[in-house]
């Protein structure tokens, strides 16, 4: 039942929508595109005081390459560290065990 009255509430209300009046008022607060006003336009400008502090996209790509190389090299060397480890334990057990096993 209450499934069937939220039908009918989300019905009426796209009733009660579709016919309003398209004035400027409602376009606004159904977000769409609007002019706009000289505060906003002001704000978008490109501010000549804030232009030495702007990043350069061929640089900062580069540093982002260097750090994921980087990145890639130290968890490759971890890998290989675990692996010569597991390598040399494997090998030192064969050792006791041949020693016990020929004693």
């Amino acid at each position: 039942m209450a499934f069937l009255l939220s039908k009918t509430a989300m019905f009426s209300r796209s009733l009660s929508h579709s016919q309003k009046p398209e004035d400027p008022s409602f376009l606004s607060r159904r977000r769409l595109h609007i002019e706009p006003g000289a505060r906003e336009k002001a704000l978008l400008e490109e501010d000549p005081a804030l232009k030495r502090f702007k990043s350069h996209k061929k640089s900062v790509w580069r540093l982002k390459r260097v750090g994921d190389v980087l990145t890639i090299v130290v968890v490759a060397g971890c890998c290989y560290e675990i692996y010569v480890k597991a390598v040399m334990r494997e090998e030192a057990r064969k050792q006791a065990r041949a020693t016990s096993e020929g004693a």
